[in-house]
C-alpha cells in the first residue's frame, strides 16, 4: 500500500512562488512516473507537469517556463516549483505516482494553492 501526502500549498500574491512537495509512504516504488495535476472550482482536473521514470518532463502550456517538476527516486518524493504565479493558477494540486512495474497509480489528497492580491 502506498499513501501520498502533498504539502507546501498556501496563499500567495500574484508573481510569488511556492514549492509543493509530495512524499510517498508505505512500500518503495523503485521505478515510477510522477506528475502533478490541479483542479480549480467548477473546472475539470488538468495535467500540470509530468516526470517519467526515464527523466523526461512535460508541462501544460499554461505553466511552461514558470513551473518545474523534479523528483527524488531514492526518497519517493516529487516536487513542483511554481514561480510567477497567477490568479488562474489557483486550484487544488494533486500529485500522482504510477508504478512502472505494476501500472498501479496513486494520488494524494491535494493541497490548496490560492493566488490573490
Amino acid at each position: 500500500q502506498v499513501q501520498l501526502v502533498e504539502s507546501g500549498g498556501g496563499l500567495v500574491q500574484p508573481g510569488g512562488s511556492l514549492r509543493l512537495s509530495c512524499a510517498a509512504s508505505g512500500r518503495m516504488i523503485f521505478r515510477k512516473d510522477m506528475g502533478w495535476y490541479r483542479q480549480a472550482p467548477g473546472k475539470q482536473r488538468e495535467l500540470v507537469a509530468t516526470l517519467t521514470s526515464g527523466g523526461s518532463t512535460n508541462y501544460a502550456d499554461s505553466v511552461k517556463g514558470r513551473f518545474t517538476i523534479s523528483g527524488d527516486n531514492s526518497k519517493n518524493t516529487v516536487f513542483l516549483q511554481m514561480n510567477s504565479l497567477k490568479p488562474e493558477d489557483t486550484a487544488v494540486y494533486y500529485c500522482n505516482m504510477r508504478d512502472s512495474y505494476t501500472s498501479l497509480s496513486y494520488r494524494g489528497q491535494g493541497t490548496q494553492v490560492t493566488v490573490t492580491s
